[in-house]
C-alpha cells in the first residue's frame, strides 16, 4: 500500500532534519530547490538521498539525482516507486 502524500512529506522532512538540524519544517517551501533553501553541500545531499534509500527501500539511480530538486519532486519520485 502506498503511503499518503502528507505522511510521506512528513517522513521526508524528518530525514532532511537529520542532515540539516536547523531546518524548521514550517518554513520549507515544497516547490523551491531544497539544496538552496537548506544550504546543503553535495555530501549532505548525498547523505539525504542515502537516508531516503534506507528508509523507503527505493533504489535511487545516480542518473535520477537531477530530478530530485524540490520537496515535491522527492515526494513524487518516491510515490511513483513505492508499492
Amino acid at each position: 500500500m502506498k503511503p499518503d502524500r502528507p505522511a510521506l512529506l512528513k517522513e521526508i522532512v524528518t530525514l532532511l532534519q537529520s542532515v540539516a538540524p536547523e531546518l524548521e519544517a514550517d518554513t520549507l517551501l515544497a516547490q523551491r530547490p531544497l539544496r538552496q533553501q537548506l544550504d546543503l553541500d553535495s555530501m549532505d545531499w548525498l547523505n539525504f538521498l542515502i537516508s531516503l534509500h534506507q528508509r523507503f527501500a527505493v533504489d535511487i539511480a545516480e542518473s535520477d539525482y537531477a530530478q530530485l530538486i524540490s520537496l515535491d519532486d522527492v515526494a513524487d519520485y518516491l510515490l511513483a516507486r513505492l508499492t
